[in-house]
């Protein structure tokens, strides 16, 4: 099914089923006992989970390299599509949680998890400030970085 016809791109179909299948199977401890194997056998964590996506890509019948090629273009290719980039980075902070939990230690682990909750409550709150004014919840960069740096 990978660019048949000449698509350079993953229908949104196929991505929100890869998104998915990853989220459930980086939740199983098999799993993140499989990518945390790996760290303490010197290979690198995010290694680990592309392999994971490219076996997800081979169960859907995709081509692995053309798959993970398609993820480095959802951005651009579906930045209107409000529904799909929120998934992508939903997608995108269960990998980087996966390669966490493998990489970390558990007191350095929750010290990072609450960091991040510290920073959600921050632009939660920014965003009820502004009363979901559309053009007031969209924050520019620098106010980002002032939250973030907080």
């Amino acid at each position: 099914m990978a660019a048949v016809g000449g698509e350079s791109m993953m229908t949104r179909e196929q991505l929100l089923h890869l998104f998915a299948r990853f989220s459930f199977l980086t939740s199983l401890p098999e799993v993140k006992q499989r990518i945390a194997d790996a760290v303490r056998d010197k290979q690198e964590a995010v290694a680990m989970t592309t392999e994971i996506q490219e076996e997800i890509l081979r169960e859907m019948g995709v081509d692995p390299s053309f798959g993970i090629g398609c993820l480095g273009k959802v951005n651009v290719v579906y930045e209107n599509d409000m529904d799909l980039m929120i998934k992508f980075y939903q997608f995108v902070a269960k990998e980087e949680m996966a390669i966490d939990e493998a990489e970390l230690e558990p007191r350095e682990l929750a010290e990072k998890l609450h960091a991040q909750q510290i920073i959600q409550e921050q632009l939660h709150k920014e965003l009820e400030e502004a009363n979901f004014d559309i053009n007031a919840s969209i924050l520019s960069p620098e106010q980002i970085q002032k939250i973030v740096q907080k």
